[in-house]
């Protein structure tokens, strides 16, 4: 009989706002969402014993619709939590301005390659008992104001602690706070530690909250940390006392970074680089640093997949056997990006009418847009670009994203886009798909050739594209921040823009360093030396595959931090 998850070997509890299991399920936003579900699926690969608690996201995440212009238009996703979920007895209640908000939680069950099963939980306030505000407290995502915001994060961490106790989950060994949105996690540990121990001192009870908790972070700007005025937590969250909210207020703000980091053992950012940003950051913390992973079956193409059952026997279940991709002859490596790529091209085409051409070197991009990931850089110059073209190989351009609701720079440049789209239109195919998610990355990201990533150093904390990939043999084109500080091997796993030297990107040099590298590099080994073309696609595979998945990264969990 398979094992199973039960209430009974449960020792790990991640929390994190968003998880992306399924594109289906608009239960996500970005990076963050989709790593929380790659973390999961090898958890249930491995047999960790582990649970995940996130928010139901009533109303799902934004449907994005694009106009001639490239202006955004945001609809509301249609869905159906109960068509994928189960929704489980248990209901509990979060003090919110001094009311009891109810919470309810929907099961959804991650079954892993042998059989074993990880619980997810979806809280939701959607509830009749209820007020209509508080019932949409759990609608959007990172919708509304910084008072909404907090009121999720209230019922992520307390509630979310609150209902693993009345699910049964009572012999949790770590909670893992996936960013500090899960922090509050802390608050009510702190309070349940109290009520079990009252013979303790508040220094003993928080020694033993920190023996709990760990913590990831995520963000390499101090913009991207959450931050509460202490007037509106303790407004918020008076039914836990003043003197708590005191007690995790830094000066006069609830910061959601520190609050974690007080009260969390262990904590490492998401890159080695990212890691020591961190320490910089938040001076006298002991960051440490676990480099992100992808899960590797998930995100291989259906030929690849195929392709590795055939050379490589034992690679679902230890991806670190794709290591022996370099005995996989590269005229199969060759054949299996091209089938992957002609289902990209005969979508691109069919949806867009865009007449892109098999054997025409293909540059993706796709991403959340945001100023600092650049995503018009690649049109920084764009009489370069066209005579690049022209005298050393045609290009065609595959792009993607979605702009937060709330970001008018990030509208305003997919606007800017579509400005160089039409300027180039005789020259270069471009295509700029909308509605960017999960199921589209799976389209996009094998089937092009090359894997274009231009965030503004030092912003990219690590990065994942690039990794989902490299499993799927397209060689990454990428800025020396992040990940790609240790998967870089030039001309060997891909190419990098600009130096390692450079702390601080420049817009210009770095648009000319990627110029120089399609002109002088890639477009030239691309159409006269497939050979070489076909080592690097091995290479990237071989070297980066077997490292950048989620496998090795829960294993880096699970002995530095889970049961440490």
């Amino acid at each position: 009989m398979l094992r199973s998850n039960t209430e009974e070997d449960i020792r790990i509890a991640l929390f994190s706002m968003e998880i992306g299991i399924d594109h289906k399920m608009p239960t996500y936003g970005g990076g963050l969402g989709i790593l929380a579900g790659d973390i999961l699926r090898s958890c249930a690969d491995m047999s960790v014993p582990i649970v995940a608690v996130t928010l139901a996201i009533n109303k799902g995440g934004l449907f994005q619709r694009l106009d001639d212009e490239g202006n955004q238009i945001e609809l509301p996703t249609d869905w159906r939590i109960d068509d994928f979920t189960t929704l489980m007895a248990p209901r509990v209640s979060v003090p919110i301005e001094g009311r009891e908000v109810k919470i309810q939680a929907w099961e959804y069950i991650m079954t892993g390659i042998g059989g074993y099963q990880v619980p997810v939980y979806f809280l939701d306030t959607n509830l009749f008992e209820n007020s209509t505000s508080d019932r949409e407290i759990t609608y959007y995502l990172y919708g509304g104001d910084a008072r909404y915001r907090l009121l999720q994060e209230i019922v992520l961490g307390i509630g979310g602690v609150r209902m693993l106790d009345a699910l049964g989950y009572t012999n949790i060994r770590k909670h893992h706070l996936n960013e500090g949105h899960s922090a509050l996690v802390t608050l009510e540990l702190i309070k349940k530690m109290k009520e079990d121990n009252p013979e303790c001192k508040y220094e003993q009870i928080l020694e033993l909250v920190r023996e709990k908790c760990i913590f990831t972070t995520h963000t390499p700007v101090q913009a991207g940390h959450d931050r509460f005025p202490a007037q509106l937590a303790k407004s918020i969250l008076r039914g836990f006392g003043n003197s708590e909210i005191d007690g995790i207020c830094h000066g006069n703000e609830l910061n959601m970074t520190l609050l974690a980091l007080d009260h969390s053992k262990y904590t490492n950012g998401v890159a080695k680089k990212h890691g020591e940003i961190s320490r910089n950051m938040f001076p006298g913390y002991p960051i440490d640093s676990i480099t992100n992973g992808v899960h590797h079956v998930f995100w291989t193409a259906e030929p690849f997949r195929k392709l590795y059952d055939e050379y490589i026997g034992g690679w679902r279940k230890d991806p670190f056997d794709l290591r022996y991709a370099l005995s996989i002859p590269t005229e199969e490596i060759i054949s299996a990006h091209a089938e992957a790529k002609r289902l990209l091209i005969d979508f691109v085409n069919a949806k867009h009418n865009a007449g892109m051409e098999y054997d025409t070197f293909t540059l993706g991009f796709a991403r959340r847009v945001a100023m600092y990931k650049r995503a018009d850089l690649i049109f920084s110059n764009p009489d370069r670009l066209v005579n690049i073209t022209k005298n050393t190989g045609p290009i065609q351009i595959i792009l993607a994203g979605k702009a937060h609701p709330k970001d008018t720079e990030g509208k305003e440049l997919i606007k800017t886009i579509f400005r160089d789209m039409k300027r180039l239109k005789y020259d270069i195919k471009i295509v700029f798909i909308e509605n960017y998610d999960m199921e589209l990355a799976k389209l996009i990201i094998p089937g092009v050739d090359v894997w274009l990533n231009t965030p503004k150093r030092p912003f990219e904390a690590s990065g994942t594209s690039g990794m989902k990939a490299c499993l799927n043999g397209v060689p990454s084109l990428s800025i020396l921040d992040g990940w790609w500080l240790e998967g870089c091997i030039e001309c060997v796993t891909g190419w990098a823009i600009g130096s390692v030297a450079e702390d601080q990107s420049n817009d210009s040099t770095d648009a000319e360093d990627l110029y120089d590298k399609l002109e002088r590099v890639i477009l030239p080994m691309f159409y006269g030396d497939r050979d070489a073309w076909a080592q690097i696609m091995r290479y990237t595979i071989a070297f980066n595959s077997s490292f950048f998945n989620s496998h090795r990264m829960v294993q880096q969990y699970l002995l530095n931090a889970y049961f440490a």
